[in-house]
Order: C-alpha cells, then structure tokens, then sequence
C-alpha cells in the first residue's frame, strides 16, 4: 500500500484522503495512518507547489552550480554539503558522480546575485576547489510536469 501512495501523492499531493482510500480499495483510516507513519519516518518530507515562475511577473533566476570539493578526514562529504545547504538561497544539493562532486541548485533576482553568491559564500569555503555555473534559461518539464503549451498550427489546410 506505501507505494501505491507514494505514486499517487507524488504526482498530486492535495487528493483527498477519502479519494485515495476509494482509488486503493483501502479504508480511509488506513491511509491516513499510513501517511502519517510515513511522515514520521521521513519518507514523506513535504508537500510542494509546482509555479511556472516564466507566467508570473516575479523575475527569478535559478542556477545550477557544479562544485568540487576535498572532503573533510572522518566526514566525507556530508559536512560539506551541511555547510552548503544552510544557505538560504539553496533550493537542492546532490553529491554526484563524475567531475565535480555536488550539484548545487540556487536561486535569486538577478544573475549578479547569483554571481555574488558563488563568489562571495560559495567559493569561499574552505574545503571548495572549483565551481561552475550553469544559468536556467527555461523550463520545459519540471518534476515530471510539462511547463510549456503546446504549439497549435494555425496554417490554413489546403487540399487539392
């Protein structure tokens, strides 16, 4: 049943609970205690808003970093990643496999704001070599939504 639950709630988080019981066959009771372990154990760590950002007039900038670190003796990476996710501006950092070592996703105003974070928080850390930033210039599919309307052909069809 979890991952029955997980699958329906990931793709739409306000369903109700008595509808997901109905779609499940289960009693409503159940899942609500289901979710609520699952929470507990911190298999469920939120509810999210996906917001096309492009449609609204808020200007965003978000930005994906690439950093290479040394890793600390006896920690790893982990403190190095603690460092940088308490940073406000981070929305998301990945340890990753290949060249650079975490993939840090930010946001901000403008693109200098961005720059001065990298520059001035980021960089500065003692256990970080490099970084590489790499700006969002737009959103086609964000968590397994389409963003994007889907171009109609106004031509005029035309048949011998």
């Amino acid at each position: 049943m979890r991952e029955k639950i997980l699958a329906f709630i990931e793709k739409n988080s306000r369903i109700d609970i008595k509808d997901l019981a109905v779609i499940l066959g289960e009693s409503e009771t159940a899942v609500a205690n289901e979710i609520a372990d699952m929470e507990k154990e911190h298999i469920i760590c939120g509810y999210h808003t996906l917001i096309n950002w492009d449609n609204t007039s808020d200007e965003k900038v978000v930005a994906l970093i690439e950093v290479k670190v040394t890793p600390q003796r006896g920690m790893g990476f982990d403190k190095i990643a603690e460092r940088i996710y308490q940073y406000n501006e981070v929305n998301a950092v990945y340890l990753m496999s290949g060249a650079y070592d975490f993939t840090v996703f930010i946001e901000g105003k403008t693109m200098r704001e961005v720059a001065l974070f990298v520059s001035e928080k980021l960089s500065t850390l003692e256990s970080v070599l490099s970084t590489a930033t790499h700006f969002v210039l737009k959103k086609y599919k964000d968590h397994g939504t389409i963003l994007v309307q889907e171009v109609q052909d106004e031509r005029m069809l035309i048949t011998p």
